[in-house]
């Protein structure tokens, strides 16, 4: 018998189309937007020989297309590191304060999932506590579609509000802090050194707000990495078999996002330069009261749209972010 041939090989087959497909995220803009401006180029030439305010008022139009068009394809080329192209696990834990910093961390769930609606992104919540009165005390989100972990990387930090609190009495203005943790979704393609052995599993009842899908069944599923002290936790599905595969999968992205920030801290210490971004690190402000403001203390760029902003509106910090620091921030 001869050697099998290549679509006999499944893993080399899902391999190969990955590739392609990222080629042609690449390949695609890049085409359509080289034959709008030759189009483009034709019709100022029209409009040249024989001006028409219809047609002048397209070309302007045109213009613009191309000239967003181009930001667009010039943001993808930032994204070139090695996980860019991957989706991305985010969760968000509230800081000290109780119900008015989950109250905050839960504001910045709806944030980001308007924003991945935004990108026609898939959005599944794989673990979520509830706060007692208000708000959440964590949750841990799957963001799919293409470059999810390329733009949200430039969210990973602490996100600090200040507002006239609406659980205070007295209507006094509070700070309150989130920390966002943003890591690569990794597949069976990345090597992983998790050994059974040091995978301690511990099952629960599954519970939701308001006592909306309380199982009777410990379905719910946490993982915790011996080695590391890493533990991740999932009740997305009423079957335990399936929480656990997918907490094995949280466990992954964690130990690998561990990995990566391991290999550049001991590259920054041999260069001696400033680490990225890191736990602890105020990236940006929200400002409610007593003016309404965003700013971004990493690039400096100001909002005065908060509404906006908290209703997915990020896209500008994260390009801002990215311009400065390109496929370098991790």
């Amino acid at each position: 018998m001869g050697q099998p041939g290549f679509w006999d090989d499944p893993e080399r087959a899902r391999t190969a189309v990955e590739e392609v497909r990222a080629l042609k995220r690449w390949t695609e803009p890049f085409t359509d937007l080289s034959t709008r401006m030759q189009e483009a180029l034709e019709l100022a030439g029209l409009v040249a020989t024989d001006p028409d305010p219809a047609l002048e008022k397209g070309l302007a139009e045109e213009a613009a297309t191309i000239e967003r068009r181009l930001e667009q394809l010039e943001l993808q080329n930032m994204l070139q590191g090695a996980d860019d192209q991957r989706d991305a696990l985010l969760t968000i834990h509230p800081g000290a304060g109780g119900t008015e910093s989950q109250d905050w961390a839960e504001m910045l769930m709806r944030m980001y999932t308007r924003w991945a609606e935004t990108k026609d992104y898939e959005v599944a919540v794989l673990d979520l506590l509830p706060g007692e009165e208000a708000g959440i005390k964590s949750v841990a989100m799957e963001i799919r579609g293409a470059y999810a972990y390329g733009y949200l990387k430039a969210e990973k930090g602490v996100h600090r509000l200040v507002r006239i609190s609406p659980f205070d009495a007295q209507a006094r203005r509070h700070t309150s802090f989130a920390s966002v943790f943003v890591y690569p979704v990794v597949d069976d393609t990345v090597e992983i050194d998790l050994r059974e052995e040091d995978v301690e599993m511990e099952v629960f009842r599954a519970s939701g707000a308001g006592g909306q899908h309380v199982n009777k069944t410990s379905s719910a599923v946490r993982l915790r990495h011996l080695p590391t002290g890493i533990a991740v936790s999932c009740q997305q599905e009423r079957s335990q078999h399936k929480n656990r595969a997918t907490a094995l999968k949280m466990l992954k992205a964690a130990l690998y996002q561990r990995a990566l920030e391991e290999q550049e801290k001991r590259r920054a210490e041999l260069e001696a330069t400033k680490t990225g971004i890191s736990w602890g690190n105020q990236i940006r402000s929200y400002v409610f009261q007593p003016y309404t403001m965003v700013n971004d203390h990493r690039t400096e760029l100001k909002v005065s749209d908060v509404q906006a902003v908290m209703n997915g509106e990020i896209d500008q910090f994260i390009e801002a972010f990215l311009k400065r620091h390109g496929s370098r921030a991790a």
